[in-house]
C-alpha cells in the first residue's frame, strides 16, 4: 500500500483525535516500518490493518465508520498533492467515471507497484453511476467516503448506495445518483 494512503491516515487520526493517539495506536501494533512512512514509499497493508484496528479500539468507533471517514478525508489529500487531476473535470460523476481508465493509469506511471482497487462501470447516465469496485482488500467504506466527498467537492448532492457482493467486502457494487 502507498505511504501517502498511511501519512494521510495518520493526518487524520492527529486532527482528530491528538498526537497522543496517533502514538498509542503505533505503539500498540507491530509494525515492520516502526509507524515511519513517507508519502512516495510502499508499505505492507497489514500495518494499516493494525492501525485502523487499534484506532478503533482506543476511540471504540466501529473500523468500518473509520475507514468511511477516512476516505472522506483522504480525498482532500489526494486533490492537494494533484490538483490538476480534479480540476481537470467538470462534474463528480465524471471524475468517478474515469478513475479506471484515466487516474488510475496516471498513478500506475507514479507508482507502478501501487495496487490499485478496480471499477467496473455497469451503466452510466447524466445523473447515475453504478459500478462494481473490487479489491483484495475490502476497503468498501473507504471507497465510499472518496465517493461522497467526490460530490461534496464539486458542491453536488448524491446518494450512495452500495450492495456487498460477497461477505467479506472484496466486491461491492455501488449505486450513485447525483442530486442537483
Amino acid at each position: 500500500m502507498k505511504g501517502i494512503v498511511f501519512t494521510e491516515f495518520l493526518e487524520m487520526v492527529e486532527a482528530s483525535f491528538g498526537l497522543g493517539t496517533v502514538d498509542t495506536i503505533i505503539e500498540n501494533a507491530d509494525l515492520t516500518s516502526e509507524g515511519a512512512y513517507t508519502a512516495v514509499g510502499t508499505y505492507d497493508f497489514n500495518e494499516m490493518v493494525q492501525l485502523l484496528t487499534n484506532l478503533s479500539e482506543v476511540t471504540k468507533i466501529p473500523i468500518h465508520d473509520l475507514q468511511y471517514t477516512f476516505g472522506h478525508y483522504l480525498f482532500d489529500g489526494l486533490v492537494k498533492s494533484h490538483p490538476e487531476v480534479a480540476n481537470s473535470y467538470k462534474n463528480p460523476l465524471g471524475l468517478i467515471y474515469s478513475i479506471e481508465d484515466h487516474i488510475h493509469i496516471q498513478v500506475k506511471k507514479l507508482y507502478p507497484d501501487a495496487e490499485l482497487p478496480t471499477f467496473k462501470i455497469l451503466e452510466k447516465t447524466e445523473q447515475t453511476l453504478t459500478m462494481i469496485y473490487s479489491s483484495s482488500r475490502g476497503l468498501y467504506a473507504l471507497a465510499h467516503g472518496l465517493i461522497k466527498r467526490t460530490f461534496e467537492y464539486f458542491e453536488k448532492g448524491v446518494e450512495v448506495n452500495y450492495e456487498l457482493l460477497n461477505e467479506q467486502g472484496t466486491e461491492v457494487k455501488f449505486a450513485i445518483t447525483q442530486n442537483g
